[in-house]
């Protein structure tokens, strides 16, 4: 039987991560250690209250870490929202094999544990669409395209299948094929959002950034976004034709399907909620589509 995608092949826990802090960074001993998440790729706790420690938890995972620790010191100043910029870096060794890192804790929760409301969610849909813009503005110089193929459509439709009892009925309409043309988050969803009073206020978790197509990340705008929420973030973030929007589409119910697998599994409530209704905001579609 095949492992699940999340499974993880190296377990980190609080203790774990404690003596490798100590081991590696003298300063912040005695490291009191809590422990804030957990992902497919990361293992996350909080350090002394202040620094966030990021431990990859499968060794496809382990490479995500050097992308944040390249990208993030360049692209930080040029956003309009706080992402987390990497200070601290860990060495692999012989307790654990694979290099993780640390950055200052961010104001905030991530969306999925805030029980956001349908007017805080189109409030913000222009703040969510300025970030964006000015992210595909960036120079995607020095990443790498897109290696494991996220708007593969044919995989796509055949994983959203094999994770839902019914597909949405929009699965099978034609999409182009996948351009390299921007720097991209690649991986964008209510998990990666933080916000704070019902405001957005930061993204996080970008190991996944790399030259792709700008459909993968507006797909967080099918998923997180009522109607009118989607019609305000299209008017922010600028033009968008048609068929980059279907992509997006499609993109954006690969990635609520297996969230709302995953958060079945470890048993996430709030992840499972928040993965079910951006699969009705999905399948809803919109005016503008």
């Amino acid at each position: 039987m095949a492992l699940k995608p999340w499974a993880a092949e190296v377990a980190v826990d609080a203790g774990l991560a404690s003596a490798l802090i100590e081991e590696q960074f003298p300063q912040l001993a005695p490291a009191q250690v809590r422990t804030l998440g957990e992902g497919w790729d990361n293992a996350v706790f909080l350090v002394n209250g202040t620094w966030v420690f990021r431990f990859p938890r499968r060794a496809v995972a382990a490479p995500l870490i050097e992308t944040e620790l390249r990208v993030l010191p360049r692209i930080a100043p040029a956003l309009p929202l706080p992402v987390p910029v990497p200070e601290l870096r860990g060495s692999p060794g012989r307790r654990f094999p694979w290099t993780f890192a640390a950055h200052r804790l961010l104001p905030g929760c991530t969306a999925d544990r805030a029980a956001l409301t349908d007017a805080q969610r189109i409030e913000a849909a222009a703040p969510l669409g300025h970030f964006i813009r000015a992210l595909h503005a960036l120079s995607p110089d020095g990443l790498e395209g897109d290696r494991i193929r996220r708007l593969d459509a044919q995989r796509l439709r055949r994983e959203i299948r094999g994770r839902l009892s019914r597909a949405p009925g929009f699965v099978d309409d034609p999409v182009r094929e996948a351009r390299e043309e921007v720097l991209v988050h690649g991986d964008l969803h209510a998990r990666q959002l933080l916000v704070d009073g019902g405001r957005l206020c930061g993204v996080i978790d970008w190991g996944d950034a790399h030259r792709g197509d700008r459909a993968v990340d507006l797909a967080v705008a099918h998923s997180f976004l009522p109607a009118e929420g989607r019609e305000r973030f299209r008017a922010a973030y600028g033009p968008i034709d048609e068929e980059t929007w279907k992509l997006a589409r499609l993109r954006a119910a690969h990635v609520s399907a297996a969230l709302f697998s995953y958060a079945r599994d470890i048993e996430d409530l709030p992840l499972a909620a928040e993965a079910e209704g951006a699969l009705e905001r999905i399948d809803e579609g919109d005016s503008t589509g």
